[in-house]
Formats: C-alpha cells, structure tokens, sequence
C-alpha cells in the first residue's frame, strides 16, 4: 500500500527541479506551479497549495464556476502529468500534485466554510489519498497515464466527500 513512499521508489528517487519545472507548460501545471517539489510530503504541500487557493478566491467566484473549473483542471491535469511523466520518465512522479489541487477543491466545494470543517476535509482527503480504497487502488497501480494520475484522486475526493458530509449530517452542522 505504501510502496510508493518508500525511498527506492521512482517516484522518490527522481529530484525534479526549478528547471523542470520551468521547461515546459505542463510542468508548470503538473506541480501546481512549482508547489510540488517542496519536501518531504509533496502531496501534503500540494493539497495546502490548492486550500490556500480556494481560501483566496472562494468568495470571488461562484459554486457553479468553481464546479466548471475543477473540471477543467481534471482534463488540463490528465493532460500536463501525461506529457510530464513522459518528460521525466515517471507517470505519476510525487511531484505531481494537480491532482491534489483539483481533489482537494471537490472536496471544500461541498465542506462547510469554517476553519474547523475545511481542516477536517483536508486531513480525510490527505488520508483517503494516502490509503487509496479501491478503486483508487486500481487506478494507482494500473492506469499509468494521466487519466490514472487524476483518476485515484478523484476518488480520494469522493471518499472524503462521503466521510464529511456523513459527519455533518450527524453533527447537524
């Protein structure tokens, strides 16, 4: 399950840098502008990338743009990690957190917007991507393209979505 952390994973053992990033559009995107190659946990950092963001501009654009927009980002991610991981020579390299950015941004579209509820989504969307419930299993491990890069954490959304929303449903919140 945890393969992909360890140290001798391609995933790990391929620094990518500054220069990469800067190399090509789809970099640029897969990274989420760079966001990517801070360590360790550039998952982590990816999806405080993509919080911070929806913190800045929530209130500037409505629910329906922020749906368009996430799906906009599903397609544009799926295409900048298959053309990075061709570049690199990893088709899902831990630098990639577009993913992230686009999962977390599902996921506090339909969060409700204190502080305490936005951390509860980002902490069950960090643990739904780290452990990959099938089929966001399937999708790691099988589909190595860009698809399958935002394919799993498609389905890391939908399970925080799950988790939240059952949770204000017994809170009452």
């Amino acid at each position: 399950m945890f393969e992909a952390y360890q140290k001798n994973s391609p995933k790990q053992r391929l620094r990518l840098d500054v220069r990469f990033v800067l190399a090509h559009p789809a970099h640029l995107i897969a990274t989420f502008f760079g966001s990517g190659l801070l360590r360790p946990a550039s998952g982590t950092w990816g999806t405080l990338a993509g919080w911070l963001f929806y913190l800045f501009f929530a209130q500037a654009f409505a629910a329906w743009f922020w749906l368009a927009l996430i799906v906009g980002v599903f397609f544009l991610g799926a295409w900048a990690c298959e053309i990075a991981g061709r570049h690199c020579g990893v088709h899902d390299h831990s630098s990639f957190v577009i993913d992230e950015v686009f999962a977390i941004w599902l996921v506090l579209l339909i969060t409700p917007k204190t502080l305490g509820w936005q951390l509860a989504a980002f902490v069950a969307f960090r643990f739904f991507d780290i452990v990959k419930l099938p089929p966001a299993s399937f999708f790691d491990r099988e589909m190595h393209n860009g698809f399958g890069v935002m394919l799993d954490d498609a389905f890391a959304a939908f399970y925080a979505v799950m988790l939240i929303t059952g949770l204000c449903w017994l809170l009452g919140a």
